[in-house]
């Protein structure tokens, strides 16, 4: 193939990519951004959950009698990181990149599961937490009328 004919390959994918951008709908872009938001939001809050407990474990409340009893530096290492790993997924979620989404329904769904095992320490933090975490999957997984997008 000759160079001009490579590069009018590379011209028509990439309009081709655009148009199957401007199908998709308004309202999925909105989700999408709106989940993104909230991740990064979420992400922010788990970092500093998790800077809290690694601290000071005199700042959190312990519920006496639940079935199971952690570190709170060491689930505070674990909010640390899935925080950080929570606010780079929702940047990289305004992009639109397919490999975003999948890490951003992956994270939130972990995050859901460790504020759960989180709630005899901060309870009302870690339903909120929980709560946006739901928010973000509906968001990222809300139907489209492209499923490139």
């Amino acid at each position: 193939m000759t160079d001009e004919s490579l590069a009018s390959n590379k011209v028509r994918r990439i309009h081709h990519h655009r148009a199957r951008r401007e199908n998709v709908s308004p309202w999925a872009r909105g989700w999408t951004t709106a989940a993104a938001i909230l991740m990064i939001v979420g992400g922010l809050m788990a970092v500093v959950e998790g800077i809290a407990a690694i601290a000071n474990d005199n700042i959190l409340l312990r519920t006496p009698q639940f079935i199971y009893q952690f570190s709170t530096a060491g689930w505070g290492w674990i909010h640390l990181s899935l925080g950080a790993l929570a606010t780079f997924s929702g940047l990289a979620l305004l992009s639109g990149v397919l490999w975003a989404r999948l890490m951003a329904v992956t994270l939130a769904g972990l995050s859901m599961l460790a504020n759960f095992t989180w709630l005899p320490y901060q309870p009302i933090w870690a339903l909120v937490l929980i709560l946006l975490d739901g928010f973000i999957i509906w968001g990222v997984c809300v139907s489209r009328d492209d499923p490139s997008y």
